[in-house]
């Protein structure tokens, strides 16, 4: 990950997303003729169960020594932003107006899923005008005419939001990339969150027409069933790692949109989670993983981590031998 410069896992109770950022050199969109072949790439692709961190030598006593917080200055907004780089996805049941309450004293990140009216983001605004919570979430949209008029009315009633999400399951479509354009034009001073590819030349895309955050991967999720649906998809660690050296599931579709339209398929599935408690006790274990990985690499700021890291190929990660026995 040496130049990964924004990871973020994008969690509550274990769902993962993650996004990057970086300025690039301009790109187009690649056409091939009607009669190319399938082509094959024959270098293997490598997703988190297929490798683990070396550990090094460190000269940290503590977990509690590591430094989390990071700052970055966007590519096109020209904003700067300072807080740990772990984001609450934009699923309907995880970026919500509760998540970004809970979320803001661990100074982390929150998407707000776009089903929320105007009406509720006012009394959000209310509740919240005079605190770093705008510093810290997202208005998420899609990319429809009925989506940008909405957008335009949150950002109107909430004039202190400074991020917008731009989210679709098929970041490769150039009405995608219109869309963001627009939105660029017509919001020059947002920070544009956009999503979600897996390759190097649509990060370039992304950015050079707009967005200054890039969500990255494709299926990755635990009930995200694009790759069996749709036979598509990328190993996580290999596209984040390569591009820098849920809410397609029947329930959701029904519960916003009425139905599953005849010419989709369902993306997504839908489980029940056990309920784990507070979700404090969620982020502060999270963080503490990523405090000990720093240690155990000796990084001492999370900005050392990617430039300390050695992953070495497993078979497996972990000794299973005595599960059946664990009480």
């Amino acid at each position: 990950l040496q130049a990964i410069p924004f990871i973020c896992l994008v969690s509550c109770y274990c769902n993962f997303q993650v996004i990057a950022f970086a300025s690039s050199p301009n790109s187009s969109f690649q056409t091939f003729p009607e009669d190319a072949m399938p082509r094959i790439e024959n270098e293997p692709k490598l997703d988190f169960k297929d490798v683990l961190l070396r550990p090094k030598r460190s000269t940290l006593k503590s977990r509690a020594d590591v430094d989390l917080v990071r700052e970055y200055v966007f590519r096109n907004s020209k904003k700067s932003y300072s807080g740990v780089p772990v984001i609450a996805s934009n699923m309907d049941t995880v970026g919500t107006f509760e998540m970004a309450e809970a979320l803001l004293p661990h100074k982390l990140f929150t998407t707000i899923h776009k089903h929320y009216s105007v009406e509720e983001w006012k009394e959000f605004h209310a509740k919240f005008r005079e605190t770093p919570m705008f510093n810290n979430i997202a208005v998420s949209s899609g990319i429809s005419d009925r989506d940008l008029e909405k957008l335009r009315d949150i950002c109107a009633a909430v004039p202190d939001l400074d991020y917008i999400c731009i989210d679709v399951a098929n970041g490769y479509s150039e009405c995608f990339i219109d869309f963001i354009r627009k939105v660029r034009e017509e919001y020059p001073r947002h920070t544009i969150m956009a999503g979600n590819v897996v390759t190097g030349e649509m990060v370039e895309e992304l950015l050079i027409t707009g967005a200054d955050i890039i969500k990255v991967g494709i299926g990755p999720g635990s009930v995200c069933t694009t790759r069996k649906k749709a036979g598509v998809g990328y190993p996580q660690l290999s596209a984040k790692f390569k591009l820098f050296y849920g809410m397609s599931s029947d329930t959701a579709m029904n519960k916003h949109h009425g139905s599953v339209a005849e010419y989709r398929a369902s993306e997504g599935k839908t489980i029940t989670i056990p309920y784990r408690g507070d979700v404090n006790a969620t982020v502060q274990d999270i963080l503490g993983g990523i405090r000990s990985a720093c240690t155990y690499t000796g990084a001492a700021k999370l900005k050392e981590l990617s430039k300390r890291t050695t992953f070495i190929r497993v078979t497996q990660q972990t000794n299973d031998m005595y599960v059946p026995y664990e009480v």
